[in-house]
């Protein structure tokens, strides 16, 4: 993923995506393409690692027991999609914010750069605590599939 600023690429993070192809089709778990804005940021504040049930902050991943921590789990930070196409992302059916597709933090960063997701983009604690502070909502992102 590369963030812009006036028109230059400032820094590039690697990420995950769905383990399911790209997909902007409601219970695809896909990742979604097309033009979206960042709706929400949810997570200021709270320390790298906190995980986050219902977009609510909770405890650090590794407080959990072994099982849950198994799961993919919504860490440190929450950018929430809207897409901005409607038909595509945008709608019934498609709705990207409908969905709950974020970018965040993951407690499998060992897994960032390959496909692993349910649908939306993962980023390491660190980076997405960084991300988070440079963008506001209403900022443009684009997802595509190479």
């Amino acid at each position: 993923m590369a963030l812009f600023a006036d028109g230059c690429s400032i820094r590039i993070y690697s990420v995950s995506t769905s383990k399911n192809p790209p997909s902007c089709i409601e219970n695809s778990f896909g990742t979604p393409v097309g033009l979206h804005a960042l709706a929400d940021k949810i997570g200021a504040h709270s320390p790298s690692g906190t995980v986050f049930r219902g977009r609510k902050p909770k405890k650090h991943y590794t407080d959990f027991d072994p099982q849950e921590q198994k799961a993919n789990l919504i860490t440190s930070r929450i950018l929430r999609l809207r897409g901005l196409e409607v038909g595509k992302n945008s709608g019934p059916g498609c709705d990207s914010y409908d969905r709950y597709i974020y970018i965040h933090g993951t407690n499998h960063e060992n897994r960032i750069g390959q496909p692993f997701s349910g649908g939306c983009i993962e980023l390491c604690n660190d980076n997405i605590i960084e991300l988070f502070d440079q963008v506001e909502p209403g900022d443009l992102v684009w997802i595509t599939k190479i």
